[in-house]
């Protein structure tokens, strides 16, 4: 298991710059990412700038939060109900050093830096939808749960394809949990606490009403099962696997769209799925009887209306989707993991009707790179449309023989480097110790 907590060596900027250049952080580049080079080279221009912006500090430390890619369990998280999912080698890297100003400030690559006064954590309703939420509401979660808070100096940059699916939003937020955790409160609090924090900042002061599915995966590590059935405490287990074993790519197809102004889809499943469950007499759809919902779906559909039906139909599959899907992959039968991949995605796409939006019906970008996808595989490997879905990206497992023809294929539709390949690395959010 890996852990560098509070084993983390103390260095200047300097010092960090050199021994990033000298290797003593590649191990766990391998780790992270199944390179080095490339990671090295990252990482330094992410400390040059971090020095460009702040200027040269000492106690510097680097933290790593990855997205992640839904294994199983489209949209049934706020349903309180089963996910399977995995982080991946793609992420959000920061360069951290704490302050004794009283004000967290980060610069993301690309964007303007946010300052937050962390005697100031009162959610803003101007900050609704804008990173600089995320960083105030991860923080007075925080200091709402008896922990410390801090100024610190912060330049971070990503990897994570924004609006892929992979769940930038979530990365971002368990990188500023993490900082927080390690800068101010020796990582106590665990995983599970890291996932709610940045939920918490997430659906309260960003104005997102997910799941924990997102949070969870990005922090957990690996690849990991969770029942959410008590949101408050799920039951969370790691499963030890590697899925080269499979002799099958993952990767994920960015087919272009964005999930900026998607919201309002996303929100129309979960108050669609809670409209039926109030006819069941249930909150969530994870404690109504399966067989009084079909008993009763003349008069639910009355009243709720035809696709909020399909939806809580495709909920109840998934659910039992994921049990499955776990066991096979407990027990390496990556055959029926590939049957229920596929079955996920036509449930997703009949039923729970998240392939593309419902405002935009003229740009299809999901359905034409699935549809695309069939045709290449005849009837090999597996596809389906990729977390929240509406626009973004589809996730395939492609036989590795079969790999560079894919991308080839794809790519010519889609455009150059629009297909990437992934693996489930083993940490979620994460403080690099540079200890060899």
């Amino acid at each position: 298991m890996w852990v560098c907590f509070p084993l983390c060596l103390i260095m200047n900027t300097a010092e960090l710059k050199q021994s990033i250049i000298n290797g003593q952080f590649d191990k766990e580049f391998t780790m992270l990412y199944g390179e080095t080079e490339i990671s090295r080279a990252r990482y330094i221009e992410a400390v040059d700038e971090f020095v460009n912006l702040y200027g040269e500090k000492d106690n510097v430390r680097l933290f790593s939060a990855p997205g992640r890619t839904e294994i199983g369990g489209n949209h049934t998280d706020h349903q309180h109900g089963l996910v399977l999912a995995g982080s991946v080698n793609l992420d959000i890297i920061a360069i951290v050093s704490a302050n004794d100003s009283g004000v967290a400030r980060i610069k993301s690559k690309g964007y303007r830096m946010d300052e937050i006064d962390i005697c100031d954590l009162d959610k803003k309703d101007e900050e609704i939808g804008r990173a600089r939420s995320l960083v105030r509401g991860v923080l007075a979660a925080f200091k709402n749960g008896g922990y410390n808070v801090g100024g610190f100096d912060a330049y971070t940059t990503s990897n994570v394809l924004k609006g892929s699916g992979l769940s930038s939003s979530a990365a971002f937020e368990v990188l500023v949990s993490n900082i927080v955790n390690g800068l101010y409160n020796e990582h106590k609090v665990d995983a599970i606490g890291i996932a709610k924090y940045s939920q918490f900042a997430e659906r309260e002061y960003f104005g997102k009403p997910c799941g924990l599915l997102d949070q969870m995966a990005s922090s957990s590590g690996g690849f990991t099962y969770a029942d959410f059935n008590d949101p408050k405490n799920p039951i969370v287990e790691k499963i030890n696997l590697d899925l080269g074993e499979s002799e099958h790519t993952l990767c994920v197809v960015d087919t272009g769209g964005s999930h900026a102004d998607l919201t309002d889809d996303y929100a129309d499943i979960t108050l669609e799925c809670k409209a039926v469950s109030e006819c069941l007499g249930v909150e969530f759809l994870r404690d109504a009887d399966e067989d009084e919902f079909y008993q009763n779906i003349a008069a639910i559909r009355e009243k709720c209306g035809d696709r909020a039906v399909l939806r809580a139909m495709h909920v109840f599959a998934e659910n039992k989707r994921v049990l499955t899907q776990k066991s096979a992959l407990r027990r390496r039968d990556f055959n029926t993991f590939f049957v229920c991949v596929k079955r996920s995605g036509e449930s997703s796409y009949d039923l729970l009707q998240n392939v593309y939006s419902p405002h935009k019906p003229t740009e299809q970008a999901i359905s034409l790179a699935l549809a695309l996808t069939k045709q290449f595989l005849n009837g090999r490997g597996a596809y389906r449309v990729h977390g929240g879905g509406f626009a973004g990206t589809i996730q395939c497992y492609i036989p590795n023989k079969m790999f560079d023809d894919y991308k080839q294929m794809i790519e010519a539709v889609f455009g150059k480097n629009s297909c990437v390949k992934l693996f489930v690395r083993p940490v979620g959010g994460y403080e690099l110790s540079g200890n060899e």
